[in-house]
C-alpha cells in the first residue's frame, strides 16, 4: 500500500511541491494558514486538513515547508502540531532552511515520541519547485532519507544525504553562503561593464561559457539587466539564511568575512523596502552606492 503523504505549508515553494506530489498520483492531504492555497491544492486532487495535527493523523509521512526554525518549532512541536497527530513510526520531513541546531532539537523530541525526523532544505528558488528540479540536501538517519527517496525524486533532480541530524541544513547554509556572494559579485561585474560603456547583456553572453559561468549567473544576470525583480527567492529570506549561517559560525567559532558583509548587504535592501524583491535585487545596493543603472535598453 502507497504512504499517505501529508504536506504543510504552502507558500511560494511549498504550493508547487505539493502539487507536484498530487499530479504524480500520491493521496496528498495539505494544510496552510491561508486557505486560497489550500483551495488550489484541493482543486488539484489533494485533501485538506483542518491543521497539522489533523494533517499528520491522516499521514504516514508529512512533508514541512515554512519560513524560519519558530515555525517549524511550532509547526512540529507546538499546539495542534504534527507531534499531535502522528503515530510510532511515521516520518515528519522538514524541507524549510532553518538553524542546524533547531533541525537536531525537533528531531530529538521527535524520537523521543517515536516519530521519525529528517532535515530536508532546497535550492533552486520558486522556478525549480515548479518544474520539480530542486537540489535537495538532507540530514539524518539513511534509512529515513531511502524512505523519502521516492518523493524527493518528484520533487528534485538529486537527493545527497549528507550526514547526520542538522547537516543538510548545514550545507543549506553553505549554499546560502555561495548563492549569495555570487550574486554580490554578479552585481559589481555588470555594473562596471555598465559605467565603461559595454552592454551587461553582451558581457554575460561573453562569459557564461566560461569559468565564471554558474547556475546562479545564468539565472540573475537577465533579471538584473531586464530589471525584472519578481522574486524567485525573496531577499528577505536569503538574509533569515545568511543570519542563520552567521549564527552557526559564531557558534562554532567562526569568523566570516563574505557573511558578515552579505547580512549588511540585506538588511540594507530590507531597510529600503526591498525585502519582499528576488535577491537579485541585491543589484540595487549597488547601484545605489555607485550612482550606475544596469540596463541591456
Amino acid at each position: 500500500m502507497a504512504e499517505r503523504i501529508g504536506f504543510v505549508g504552502l507558500g511560494i515553494m511549498g504550493k508547487p511541491m505539493a502539487k507536484n506530489l498530487v499530479t504524480s498520483g500520491y493521496d496528498v492531504t495539505v494544510y496552510n494558514r491561508s486557505s486560497a492555497s489550500v483551495d488550489e491544492l484541493v482543486a488539484a486532487s489533494a485533501t485538506a486538513g483542518i491543521s497539522s495535527a489533523d494533517v499528520a493523523s491522516k499521514s504516514d509521512i508529512i512533508v514541512l515547508m515554512v519560513p524560519d526554525s519558530s515555525d517549524s518549532e511550532a509547526v512540529v512541536l507546538g499546539e495542534a502540531g504534527l507531534l499531535e497527530g502522528a503515530s510510532a513510526g511515521d516520518l515528519i520531513v522538514d524541507m524549510s532552511s532553518i538553524e542546524p541546531g533547531v533541525s537536531q532539537h525537533i528531531h530529538d523530541v521527535c524520537k523521543e515520541k517515536g516519530v521519525k525526523f529528517i532535515d530536508a532544505p532546497v535550492s533552486g528558488g520558486e522556478p525549480m519547485a515548479v518544474s520539480g528540479d530542486l537540489a535537495i540536501m538532507v540530514g539524518g538517519d539513511s534509512g529515513n532519507f531511502e524512505r523519502a527517496q521516492p518523493l524527493f525524486e518528484v520533487m528534485g533532480k538529486s537527493a545527497v544525504l549528507c550526514g547526520g541530524s542538522g547537516a543538510g541544513n548545514t550545507t543549506k547554509l553553505a549554499n546560502q553562503i555561495i548563492v549569495g556572494a555570487n550574486i554580490h559579485a554578479l552585481a559589481e561585474a555588470l555594473t562596471l561593464a555598465t559605467k565603461a560603456g559595454v552592454n551587461p547583456e553582451t558581457v554575460f553572453n561573453a562569459i557564461k561559457g566560461g569559468l565564471a559561468g554558474s547556475n546562479v549567473m545564468n539565472a540573475k544576470a537577465p533579471m538584473m539587466f531586464e530589471r525584472n525583480f519578481a522574486p524567485g527567492f525573496r531577499v528577505e529570506l536569503h538574509y533569515k539564511d545568511i543570519n542563520n549561517a552567521a549564527k552557526t559560525a559564531n557558534e562554532l567559532g567562526l569568523s566570516l568575512q563574505v557573511t558578515a558583509n552579505l547580512q549588511q548587504v540585506f538588511k540594507a535592501l530590507i531597510e529600503w523596502g526591498e525585502g519582499g524583491n528576488d535577491h537579485s535585487a541585491i543589484l540595487s545596493y549597488v547601484e545605489k552606492l555607485t550612482g550606475v543603472t544596469v540596463t541591456n535598453k
